[in-house]
């Protein structure tokens, strides 16, 4: 594309250097400037509506031949780059087409990412990271051409059609995540995918508490609903500040609570008070306190400090808050003894 482009500027000077050294020429020949301007149009693009003035010289027929010839040639040689820049345009495609064919081909226990918007777009991220193989179908050619500038393998078409799923490899592939915005098209997509390859993991995004059921029917392993997600996240910024900063310096704050509740494990604050029994002591005397229902997973101290990496030795002072992690129905259970017995204020909520 350089070379073709390069081409057509070497042209273009050629091009109007003889067009300003014939209108001189014909000047110098005693010709008005509209005259020899005149005749240097009708010469080169090969009108011929006549001559202005007679060539009745032989230096005037040289000098016109000379432009004939220069000015054919210079816009043969432009029109020439631009069909070289369309033909090397559309071969490399070809090329690029092809060669984006044959790595699918070879691709082996692969995700197919159904939807490159933005969860599709997290999750290539995601995959990245982890080194995972994955190619991305959508019938969107903008966000496909954005996929492929980066560097991902890509497949146009609608996840929904059995010919593209088979193009992207579903016979081969050890997941597809459906992830478009639209529910029904997640359904058909599941279907789809199911009928082809019955042992494939199925991910889909559902995005009403409805559609779980429907994509659960269809073959997903998996659902997940943003909102709802979105929604407990919220909850949870508002009952559990100081647990919810702890995981996001931990990790993947979503995940994390996910998992926990799947598990019956609650995260929980608790806020030393200024006539708490537990000032002066130390995190790991607060452990043993509790009989094994929990575990310190985090300290914030009353500067607002938060510390994840604990020393138990360290003394609890009044104002600090311990981050407590164990079962939801222990828990709560110390918090209320060590209200009642050691005067330890309690302000912690379900996971």
């Amino acid at each position: 594309m350089h070379e073709s482009f390069k081409r057509i500027v070497t042209g273009t000077i050629f091009f109007v250097c003889t067009l300003i050294i014939a209108i001189i020429g014909y000047m110098k020949f005693g010709w008005s400037l509209l005259d020899a301007v005149y005749m240097v149009v009708i010469t080169i693009f090969g009108i011929g509506y006549g001559e202005v003035n007679p060539l009745d010289t032989p230096e005037k027929k040289i000098f016109t031949m000379f432009v004939i010839v220069a000015g054919v040639l210079s816009g043969a040689y432009i029109l020439g780059g631009f069909v070289q820049m369309l033909t090397e345009g559309e071969i490399n495609r070809a090329l690029s087409v092809r060669r984006n064919e044959r790595t699918i081909e070879g691709l082996k226990q692969h995700v197919i990412i159904c939807g490159y918007g933005r969860i599709g777009q997290v999750m290539t991220h995601s995959l990245l990271e982890l080194k995972l193989p994955f190619i991305i179908v959508d019938n969107n050619t903008a966000r496909i051409a954005k996929a492929e500038s980066l560097g991902y393998l890509t497949c146009l078409g609608s996840a929904a059609d059995e010919a593209v799923l088979l193009t992207a490899g579903i016979g081969r592939a050890k997941a597809l995540a459906t992830v478009l915005p639209d529910d029904t098209m997640n359904v058909f997509i599941t279907l789809t995918a199911r009928s082809l390859n019955p042992t494939v993991m199925i991910l889909a995004r559902g995005n009403l508490p409805s559609t779980e059921s429907k994509l659960r029917l269809a073959g997903a392993d998996h659902v997940v609903l943003p909102t709802s997600i979105v929604g407990h996240q919220l909850a949870n910024l508002i009952t559990r500040p100081a647990g919810l900063e702890f995981i996001d310096q931990s990790g993947d704050r979503t995940e994390i609570n996910d998992l926990l509740a799947q598990i019956g494990v609650q995260l929980t604050e608790l806020a030393i008070a200024n006539d708490s029994s537990l000032i002066g002591r130390s995190l790991g005397s607060a452990e043993v306190t509790g009989n094994g229902a929990f575990v310190v997973v985090g300290l914030r101290q009353q500067n607002g400090t938060l510390t994840m990496q604990l020393d138990l030795n360290q003394t609890l002072e009044a104002g600090d808050q311990i981050i407590l992690l164990g079962h939801k129905g222990d828990t709560p259970k110390f918090a209320d003894l060590a209200e009642g017995k050691h005067k330890l204020r309690y302000r912690g909520a379900k996971v």
